[in-house]
């Protein structure tokens, strides 16, 4: 379905008399919020159009029944840094948006969080993944929903080492996510007991050959080869290490792995990858319940974690906007998100959970693992849980992050 780049889509209701409380609804300030992802790049399918609509869909179900006005408006970063925060600016400066939403690609992640920081507004965080969102760039205008580096590397780090997959080698896409990966990663599989003996960064975003990198890890000798990248490039190397037999002699553990990746990757390609993830459709009846009214709305695509971690952030945030009332929560980011983290989180994606003090939200983390084509029932079966870690055990320990807005 066509997206409009502005939709008023949440209203206080009509009423046919002038009653106080119509007066009161309608004089209440729209909340604007700017979804900012990637619409058209690498990331287009981890978030753009059905990233824009999950947030959309939370706005819809929220805003209208809670008296608030909220309108979205939607851009694409490209990737780029520089271009993110000329539209962060302008969405704030000229336009009254008053929280940023999503922001795959981290360096990306780590400028608009600067400018929120600096502009008192807020970042609702779902598709930037470094842990230094909330480590030593943490913010008291962030919070980091979804993921992070750190979580994404602990569960199948330390399976894979436990298993007997205790070399690995690395391929890291060069910029602050790849390199954030390749740090946590290393040093979860080395207090697992594993050796991380060889890695290679490559330009990003500009590489779409990894056969020199897949033949240095191959002659390495490592028994795993991990992906430090996400999207387009963890598709590519996924499928040039399969021409190259490389999945013979060594096990793949993609670090960041979608479940939209998966598709597109398709079964018999992914089968056997194992990853981690806070969100899938089918997990239980509340995924459920949420795909099916997101569903006829995104009919070609099944969201994944990020996609609904923009839905799970914007309700929780409508949630304290509705609790302060529009006006306060838009005067004042640094409230907002403290309110945020003073209240519980609880919505069909991630069920129930809380924000810490240093912005990072938490919930299970799922090890799943990527079915066989004979195990699915259908085009959207793709994965099997392995393992569940509560929120505490999944994210890295509030104490190791270095936050410093964490009081020692």
């Amino acid at each position: 379905m066509p997206i409009s780049r502005r939709a008023l889509i949440g209203t206080a209701a009509a009423t046919t008399l002038p009653t106080l409380a119509a007066r009161a609804q309608s004089a209440s300030p729209v909340i604007k919020l700017g979804v900012l992802n990637d619409m058209s790049g690498l990331y287009r399918d981890d978030g753009g159009p059905t990233g824009l609509l999950c947030a959309m869909q939370a706005v819809e179900e929220f805003a209208s029944a809670n008296g608030l006005k909220v309108e979205i408006v939607n851009a694409d970063h490209q990737n780029k840094a520089d271009i993110g925060a000329s539209i962060t600016r302008q969405w704030i400066d000229r336009d009254g948006v008053d929280a940023i939403v999503d922001v795959p690609t981290s360096s990306v992640a780590l400028a608009v969080a600067t400018i929120c920081r600096e502009k008192n507004k807020v970042m609702l965080n779902s598709g930037g993944g470094t842990s230094e969102l909330t480590g030593t760039q943490c913010s008291p205008n962030t919070i980091h929903w979804t993921y992070d580096s750190y979580m994404l590397a602990k569960a199948p780090g330390q399976a894979m080492v436990k298993s007997g997959g205790d070399t690995w080698f690395l391929a890291v896409a060069d910029y602050a996510f790849g390199q954030q990966m390749q740090r946590d990663v290393s040093k979860i599989v080395i207090a697992a007991g594993g050796k991380v003996i060889g890695n290679t960064p490559y330009p990003f975003p500009d590489t779409t050959d990894f056969s020199s990198l897949l033949i240095s890890a191959q002659a390495s000798g490592a028994k795993v080869l991990g992906l430090c990248n996400a999207g387009g490039d963890t598709i590519n190397c996924i499928k040039q290490a399969q021409e190259f037999g490389i999945a013979r002699s060594m096990k793949i553990v993609p670090l960041l792995l979608q479940s939209t990746t998966v598709h597109a990757l398709g079964l018999p390609v992914a089968q056997g990858l194992i990853f981690a993830t806070s969100y899938y459709w089918d997990l239980n009846d509340r995924t459920r319940a949420f795909q099916k009214r997101i569903g006829p709305k995104t009919p070609k695509i099944v969201p994944n974690m990020t996609q609904a971690g923009n839905y799970g952030s914007v309700t929780h945030y409508l949630k304290a906007a509705a609790s302060m009332g529009a006006a306060a929560i838009k005067a004042d980011g640094r409230a907002a998100v403290a309110k945020m983290k003073s209240m519980p989180t609880d919505d069909d994606c991630f069920g129930p959970g809380l924000i810490r003090e240093d912005g990072r939200g938490i919930h299970p983390v799922y090890l799943m693992q990527v079915k066989t084509p004979d195990e699915s029932k259908q085009e959207w079966d793709l994965l099997r849980v392995i393992a569940t870690l509560s929120g505490e055990d999944g994210f890295r320990p509030m104490s190791e992050g270095g936050c410093p807005l964490i009081k020692v």
